[in-house]
């Protein structure tokens, strides 16, 4: 007699790879962030390399957030998780044996591109595993990439000073490893006959073709998906929001120095401001689920940016803490972004197309962010006109987010498009 595993143990199994994925999405940013002046040093590079080594992510994400789509529709989506986790282990792998700048440039952006397709991939992973669990398990791997996020940034410096920066960069290839590992477990249950890993799937190819029966015959590629206001609305929404986190990822610790504190209190302010964001991952998806219209968590972003903006203008250091703390309340549309990917999509190849679409021209907006904010406060000698410009960010937000918290799924809003 053949035993046939609990459905629970399948997802678990597909949970697992998701999990690991997610905290290896981040890695290759905040690793090496911290260890730039040491590497600057090392190679010789300047001020100029270490912008390009800033831009580098959001270029990548933003590149990889195209062509995903492309590589699921071709190879699927498992295969697709398993080839990011895999170009995230070799990029991360060749970062701790670089010999010159432009080693360590390259091999970032290996790893990078490998992130960049994770980025796309896992919401419609989300879709086709766990279409009845979207907010927890939305919850749970957001709330994993904001730990891959945070832990790197921490150990960098300390590991650098123990074992040299070579281990400090190259040792988190091997949760990428990891990662991959769990993917090519799934996949081997995926190709054996009588799986729960195997029902999963083509349960959720059903689903797909029973939905597509509501929806124009044509294939909801990304051809078809820029036609659609919803998707727009989730570029501005999910593009601003990156655009200032990452302005203020560069800035703030520079306008608290020029407001009269130390190095030591800027990056503790960073601190704050990304420990926010774990936050917002644990309550934001449990919220959104469980709302037919989620505007009210953008209008309460908005809120705290129309507080925190004038408040580090105008008086930094009077209240800095709060400040900071509303400005990290801010990105909760970060993770209410990737919730709604599968709230408003019908089948997993609509999410693909929506993250793909959303993440590659919204972080090909949010590359200007830090270099503009710079250029303004050149200009203008101050901080108003750099947080004037974040605020018109701030409205473009809104704006998107109403469109993508409108109670419409995509293939309905390409329908009406489309004719």
């Amino acid at each position: 007699m053949i035993s046939t595993p609990s459905p629970w143990t399948g997802r678990t199994l597909v949970l697992t790879g998701i999990l690991l994925s997610a905290f290896n999405l981040r890695t290759a940013v905040t690793s090496l962030t911290p260890l730039l002046d040491t590497l600057a040093d090392t190679f010789g590079f300047g001020a100029t390399m270490i912008g390009v080594f800033g831009m580098v992510p959001t270029a990548a994400f933003a590149l990889f957030g195209v062509l995903t789509p492309r590589i699921t529709r071709r190879i699927g989506l498992e295969n697709t998780a398993l080839l990011s986790m895999l170009l995230a282990a070799a990029g991360l792998l060749g970062r701790g044996f670089s010999a010159d700048t432009w080693q360590l440039l390259a091999s970032s952006a290996v790893a990078l591109a490998g992130m960049g397709i994770g980025n796309v991939v896992l919401p419609p992973l989300v879709k086709r595993y766990f279409p009845l669990r979207i907010g927890t398990v939305s919850t749970a791997y957001i709330t994993m990439l904001q730990m891959g996020t945070m832990l790197p940034a921490l150990v960098a410096v300390p590991l650098a000073q123990v074992a040299g920066w070579q281990v400090a960069l190259g040792a988190w290839s091997l949760l990428a490893v990891v990662a991959a590992f769990g993917w090519v477990a799934v996949l081997i249950q995926q190709h054996r006959r009588g799986s729960v890993v195997a029902a999963l799937h083509d349960q959720s190819v059903l689903r797909h073709d029973e939905a597509l029966e509501l929806t124009p015959t044509e294939p909801l590629q990304h051809l078809i998906v820029w036609r659609s206001p919803l998707a727009w609305g989730m570029v501005f929404m999910f593009g601003m929001t990156s655009l200032i986190t990452y302005s203020m990822f560069t800035w703030l610790p520079v306008l608290m120095v020029d407001a009269g504190a130390n190095q030591a209190f800027g990056g503790l302010m960073v601190a704050v401001f990304s420990s926010c964001s774990l936050l917002s991952a644990l309550c934001v998806p449990f919220a959104a689920v469980r709302m037919r219209n989620p505007y009210p968590l953008v209008v309460l972003c908005v809120v705290a940016y129309a507080i925190a903006f004038p408040g580090l203008v105008l008086a930094p250091m009077s209240m800095p803490l709060l400040w900071v703390i509303l400005l990290g309340i801010g990105p909760a549309t970060f993770p209410l972004a990737l919730t709604m990917i599968n709230l408003r999509t019908r089948t997993h190849t609509g999410a693909t197309a929506l993250s793909g679409f959303a993440q590659g021209i919204g972080y090909t907006l949010s590359c200007v962010g830090p270099v503009l904010f710079g250029v303004l406060h050149d200009v203008s000698q101050g901080w108003g006109l750099p947080f004037a410009f974040l605020s018109v960010c701030v409205v473009l937000m809104a704006i998107g987010g109403w469109q993508v918290c409108k109670p419409l799924m995509l293939e309905d809003d390409v329908r009406v498009v489309g004719g």
